[in-house]
């Protein structure tokens, strides 16, 4: 089978926080991480998590900065009482500092500069006002520029994660920051939720339930909790993926014969048939351009990754090697595709060069599913098992950099927003 597409009833629908944090483990790195010394932020008359706290944990887990110990010492009032040649002596190429001031209206003031401790020179310096609750967002700015001035790439700190948390005996669809705090459940099952997919704007989820005993996709707007009920056709309702303009949604549907990949207009409900033919097909995913959609098919007599030109539909295959390939994802920039590759009887997260067919293995764990890339294409959030238990993990789409995330519970089934 392609795809688990066996749902469950929806029970409720609410937004509340998440009982447990995720930790995290480093299980690979960089060959050459840059030494960076983080001060923590002065912080005065405000009642604020320190951002020093959050910038170091986004730094530290990325497995590209290596942390110089700060040593108690904390950041001056302003950027000409710090001495640049000491940091440089223990060792740090780049420093940190910053300060969180009251502001009006009973917001805060961040205040942060970034230097080259090795050229004695500043890199950059912003200011962000915000509530209190907002220093940690800000933080995962501040940590995004510190890797953009330092790698020449964006950073993805500060983008969220969705993903299907069982615990309890029950299934939640969770929304979090990148870190994995300040997660939410946003809908809650005492059977399995599936399928969460982001809309390009961030503003929606559109998700597949059991509610009326039968595979359901709903979307779910995450500013009030609302939502409807989009593909309730005969037969089941699966695999929800969001065109580039958030207009229309390629799903799975079989209300007609075997399971085809259909356009679905969100503003008429109208539901067009896109795939035609015997054959199992699932899983679509627009290309960022619009122009292509990849989707998963054993029309050859295995599963495969093939995609069809928009709005013509002429099908074209896209992997090869190997007998089984399925769960498609494409980079932002439209150049990488990311899928699951079974490899001796195991299930890996590989990434192929779309302009010259290439494919790397990225990982070694043995069942992964559900590839997805961060903002900056530079990162793959992806699900495995670790001890007959569901675990999010990232790799690099060069296989350089892994990083764990554990919690109490079955974690699956993750998408990074756009």
């Amino acid at each position: 089978m392609i795809r688990r597409l066996i749902l469950i009833p929806f029970l409720f629908l609410a937004a509340f926080p998440a009982l447990a944090a995720m930790t995290i483990e480093i299980v690979g790195g960089a060959a050459n991480r840059i030494p960076v010394a983080i001060l923590p932020f002065g912080v005065s008359g405000v009642e604020a998590v320190n951002p020093a706290l959050v910038v170091a944990s986004d730094l530290g887990r990325s497995g590209y900065f290596k942390l110089v110990e700060e040593g108690g010492a904390v950041s001056p009032a302003e950027p000409a009482g710090l001495v640049l040649a000491t940091w440089k002596g223990k060792g740090a190429d780049a420093v940190v500092m910053g300060q969180v001031l009251p502001a009006a209206g009973g917001k805060v003031e961040v205040r942060f500069w970034l230097f080259d401790a090795v050229r004695q020179t500043q890199l950059a310096a912003l200011a962000y006002t915000t509530t209190p609750g907002g220093v940690r967002a800000v933080a995962h700015k501040i940590a995004d520029l510190v890797h953009e001035k330092l790698l020449g790439e964006p950073g993805s700190y500060s983008g969220r994660i969705a993903y299907i948390l069982k615990r309890n005996g029950r299934y939640e669809l969770q929304v979090a920051d990148a870190d994995t705090q300040n997660a939410i459940t946003v809908a809650a099952s005492a059977e399995p939720l599936i399928s969460p997919a982001w809309s390009p704007d961030g503003q929606r989820l559109a998700y597949v339930s059991f509610e009326d005993k039968k595979p359901v996709v709903y979307v779910q707007n995450l500013a009030d909790g609302s939502r409807r009920a989009v593909a309730r056709f005969r037969g089941s309702n699966s695999a929800p993926a969001w065109s580039p303009d958030g207009k229309r949604l390629a799903v799975t549907l079989s209300k007609d014969e075997t399971s085809q990949i259909y356009l679905l207009n969100l503003d008429t409900g109208e539901a067009t048939r896109f795939t035609r033919g015997g054959a199992l097909d699932t899983e679509p995913v627009f290309s960022p351009d619009g122009r292509w959609l990849y989707f998963t098919s054993d029309r050859g007599g295995t599963p495969q990754i093939y995609k069809a030109s928009l709005p013509e539909g002429q099908v074209s295959r896209v992997t090869f090697e190997g007998s089984y390939n399925v769960s498609p994802a494409l980079s932002p920039d439209g150049k990488t595709l990311a899928f699951v590759h079974r490899r001796d009887g195991r299930f890996h997260v590989a990434a192929m060069d779309l302009a010259n067919g290439q494919m790397q293995v990225l990982t070694d764990t043995t069942f992964d599913e559900s590839p997805s890339f961060a903002a900056n294409g530079r990162m793959l959030l992806y699900a495995t098992l670790v001890n007959g238990r569901g675990v999010l993990a990232t790799v690099s789409v060069d296989g350089r950099v892994r990083q764990r995330l554990s919690q109490s519970g079955d974690l699956r089934e993750p998408a990074w927003e756009p």
